[in-house]
């Protein structure tokens, strides 16, 4: 099956470097350094609709905790040096369960860190994996809550085997503006100006034993830190075949009715299902035409006339128009400079 394309949007790229701001941990030409190294244009951070792909973010993620040597991204007043995360894992190994691992992460982490803490917490027969500020400066960073929840529960997940659903997850800020994003991130309910900022799972499950051992473990770190940060599209049913369709038979580029034909339904039975998940035919066709660009601008030298025909596009000029309604910016602003991919500028 065809791996779907990911791209995430610049406000993510700015979450990532809100630390190093906030505290002015390094120059702005140094942030412009880092994104240039990551092959992400620092213009595209003035264009709201902007996104980048997953491998720069990746990238960019990679490279400020090496040359940071933090892997908290410059957010907490005490760095998480280089290991912290493996300690963090390894302290979990061997453990009799997932909730007794849980609780070893915790201790662990209280050795590292004096920002922040992370909590068991009990809400009925829900069991979560809170934080606990201590700091006010990295108590307001959304990312940093984002960031630490995220890796908390992929590492939950991958100790138990990969079949730990979260019921919720909660965060003590209100709604941002760019919640619309969570939804590709975090796989569950979501509330909003909670107590703390966690992550809740049934506790019955949590007393499955842990199902990985030393040997798994590097093979875990050596994925690291894409496994753990890169956002997994997280589509209703119905979506997620849609896109396979349009993935598999482009540049043909089926319509409404072909593609219901393929998924043996009517056309208004799919535009029915489709409205029940949030979404439509006409939208899932431009969030993939529009990934797929994005991805090809940075890792291909494709004339634009011809990544247009392959996008199905009549013409480069009406490509270029669409390019810039789903992004704001000009489809050559991402190929200003060579991308982690291997594509020369244009």
């Amino acid at each position: 099956m065809l791996r779907p394309p990911v791209t995430i949007p610049i406000a993510a790229v700015h979450g990532m470097l809100s630390g190093i701001r906030a505290r002015g941990v390094e120059s702005p030409a140094w942030i412009d350094t880092q994104l240039e190294d990551a092959g992400i244009a620092s213009s595209l951070l003035e264009e709201a609709g902007s996104r980048v792909t997953a491998e720069q973010y990746t990238a960019l993620f990679r490279l400020l905790m090496d040359r940071l040597d933090d892997e908290g991204l410059g957010f907490l007043s005490r760095r998480l040096r280089r290991g912290s995360f493996a300690l963090l894992a390894r302290s979990a190994l061997g453990s009799p369960s997932i909730e007794v691992a849980l609780r070893r992460m915790t201790r662990s982490f209280r050795l590292l860190q004096d920002d922040v803490a992370l909590v068991c917490l009990r809400d009925g027969p829900l069991t979560g994996l809170g934080l606990n500020f201590s700091e006010a400066e990295a108590a307001r960073q959304n990312f940093l809550h984002e960031l630490l929840l995220r890796v908390s529960w992929r590492l939950l997940v991958w100790l138990h085997g990969g079949r730990l659903t979260p019921c919720r997850f909660d965060f003590s800020f209100d709604m941002p503006p760019y919640a619309a994003m969570y939804n590709k991130i975090f796989p569950g309910p979501l509330q909003f100006g909670q107590p703390h900022s966690a992550i809740w799972f049934d506790g019955a499950a949590l007393a499955a034993p842990v199902r990985r051992d030393e040997q798994a473990l590097q093979a875990f770190l050596r994925s690291a830190p894409g496994n753990v940060i890169e956002p997994r599209l997280n589509e209703q049913p119905i979506s997620a075949r849609v896109r396979a369709v349009l993935q598999q038979t482009c540049p043909a580029w089926p319509d409404l009715a072909t593609t219901a034909q393929a998924l043996h339904q009517s056309a208004s039975t799919l535009q029915r299902h489709l409205a029940t998940e949030g979404t439509s035919f006409q939208s899932l066709k431009d969030q993939l035409r529009r990934d797929m660009a994005i991805v090809r601008l940075n890792t291909s030298t494709v004339p634009l006339a011809v990544l247009a025909a392959e996008l199905g596009f009549a013409d480069n000029a009406a490509f270029q128009r669409a390019f810039k309604t789903w992004t704001g910016s000009a489809p050559g602003s991402y190929r200003q400079q060579r991308g982690p991919g291997g594509g020369e500028p244009a």
